[in-house]
């Protein structure tokens, strides 16, 4: 079975975690919405611009998936690992990722969205 490229893991990989990044972000943006706190703006824009960013990312991704004919699956969601599968070149490849991993994954990249706006 053919490998695959380190770009396109990393196109992957950002299938997987920005769209975390963007559920996490409206919900966070949701609950300052609803907190008592006095300035609300500057958060609303931070959250706002990392959302923008993550998007834009998230475009480019879906745009070289589409343009390299590769596809990613979500399989079996467990107490300790999520697997994935990833279509490329006619083979696919099932890959396991630790929950713990993920989680904690989307927090190193949402504190880097959320500080320059683009991994």
């Amino acid at each position: 079975m053919p490998f695959i490229s380190d770009e396109s893991l990393q196109h992957f990989e950002n299938a997987i975690y920005l769209p975390m990044l963007l559920t996490i972000l409206a919900r966070d943006r949701e609950a300052v919405e609803r907190s008592a706190l006095k300035f609300q703006a500057p958060y609303l824009r931070l959250i706002d611009a990392a959302i923008d960013a993550v998007q834009r990312d998230n475009k480019v991704t879906a745009d070289y998936m589409r343009a390299n004919k590769l596809r990613l699956e979500r399989g079996k969601v467990g107490d300790t690992f999520t697997k994935y599968i990833f279509y490329h070149g006619g083979y696919t490849d099932e890959r396991s990722y630790l929950n713990a991993r993920l989680k904690n994954r989307s927090e190193e990249l949402l504190e880097i969205y959320l500080s320059r706006g683009s991994i």
